[in-house]
C-alpha cells in the first residue's frame, strides 16, 4: 500500500550490491542506510525477533547498507539484540535523546534533561506519590521495586538500581525519564505530571507487543526526537536524508518516518502512523520488516 507516490524499486534475488547480474547490469541501491524500531517493529508479541527478519536484515548488510536500531530503549536493553543480529556502528537510543556506538562507547549527540528540571521532576514525584524512572547512559535507577522493575528485568533484560533521589540530579547526567501506566489512579498521576511539565520536558507514549495494556511514557528534553536524532546521524554518516529508509510502528516513530526518504509504517501500527508513511507492510508478527526489504532494498 503506497502513500506518496513511492515507485518500487527492483524485487529480485539478493545480490551483493556492485555484482553484475545477466541483463541487468550494476545494482546499486538508491537507500543507504536502514533504521529499523525495535518493539512492535522488530519484537514480536512474544519478545522475539522472527528468523525471516533476521535473515533479511543479515542481506541488507550484505549488500553494504548499514543497519541501525532507533528506539526508545535504554543502550543496555538493546545490547542482546545489537548482538543477536550482529550489527556494529551507530544507533539512536532514549527516543533519539543519544546517538552512540556501544560497541566503541563513542556518542555523536547526545541531550540529556537539564540537572534544574531533573530535581523539580523528583521533588513532584515524591510530592504526588509517583514511581518515576530515571536513565543515565548506562543505569536504570528507581527508587523501590515495582511491575516495572520486573518487566524490565524479564523482558528489557536490565536491571535496576536502587537509590534514593535525592541529590541524584547532581551525581548523574539524566538522560531519560519514564512513568509506567497499569491503572486508572496511574493515568491521573501521570496526566497531572505531564501538565506540570509540559513547557520543560518532551513526552512520548509507547507500548510494547509483550504489555498490550500497558502504557510506557517516555520523558526526554524538548525538541529531542527520533527524527532530529536520524539527521545527526545520517549527517555524521554522509547520508542524504532522501537516501535513508526507516520502518517504524509507534507515534513516536512519527518523526523519524516523516525525515526519511522512504517511511514504512508496520501492519499493526495506528492510522496516524501509517499516515505519514509512504508503504504500509505486514504486521509485525508477520515478520514485516522482511517483507519491507524484501520490496524495497533486496
Amino acid at each position: 500500500m503506497f502513500k506518496r507516490g513511492v515507485v518500487p524499486l527492483y524485487k529480485g534475488l539478493p545480490l551483493i550490491k556492485g555484482k553484475r547480474i545477466k541483463g541487468i547490469g550494476l545494482i546499486d541501491n538508491r537507500y543507504k542506510l536502514l533504521v529499523v524500531d525495535v518493539d512492535g517493529t522488530l519484537i514480536d508479541r512474544k519478545g522475539n525477533i522472527s528468523l525471516k527478519d533476521r535473515d533479511a536484515l543479515v542481506k541488507v548488510r550484505h549488500l553494504g547498507i548499514p543497519v541501525s536500531l532507533s528506539t526508545g530503549r535504554v543502550t543496555k536493553a538493546c545490547l542482546g539484540i545489537i548482538s543477536q543480529l550482529a550489527l556494529d556502528g551507530y544507533h539512536i537510543f532514549f527516543d533519539g535523546a543519544l546517538v552512540t556506538n556501544p560497541a566503541q562507547s563513542k556518542e555523536v549527540y547526545a541531550q540529556p534533561i537539564s540537572q534544574a528540571v531533573v530535581r523539580q521532576m523528583i521533588e513532584f514525584a515524591h510530592q504526588n506519590e509517583i514511581d518515576l524512572e530515571l536513565y543515565s547512559a548506562e543505569h536504570y535507577f528507581v527508587e523501590r521495586e515495582t511491575w516495572s522493575t520486573d518487566a524490565h528485568r524479564q523482558f528489557f533484560g536490565i536491571g535496576p538500581t536502587i537509590v534514593a533521589f535525592a541529590n541524584l540530579w547532581q551525581r548523574e547526567r539524566i538522560i531519560k525519564g519514564g512513568l509506567v501506566v497499569i491503572s486508572p489512579q496511574e493515568a491521573a498521576k501521570v496526566r497531572g505530571f505531564q501538565l506540570q511539565f509540559d513547557s520543560s520536558l518532551h513526552f512520548s507514549w509507547a507500548r510494547s507487543p509483550a504489555y498490550p495494556d500497558i502504557d510506557f511514557i517516555n520523558i526526554v528534553s524538548p525538541g529531542v526526537s527520533k527524527g532530529k536524532a536520524l539527521g545527526v546521524l545520517a549527517s555524521y554518516m554522509g547520508i542524504p536524508l532522501a537516501e535513508v529508509m526507516v520502518i517504524g510502528d509507534s507515534t513516536n516513530d512519527i518523526s523519524l518516518l516523516s525525515s526519511a526518504g522512504l517511511a514504512i509504517a508496520m501492519g499493526n501500527a495506528p492510522d496516524e502512523v501509517k499516515a505519514v508513511a509512504d508503504y504500509v507492510t505486514l504486521d509485525v508478527d508477520c515478520s514485516g520488516v522482511a517483507a519491507a526489504i524484501n520490496k524495497f532494498l533486496l
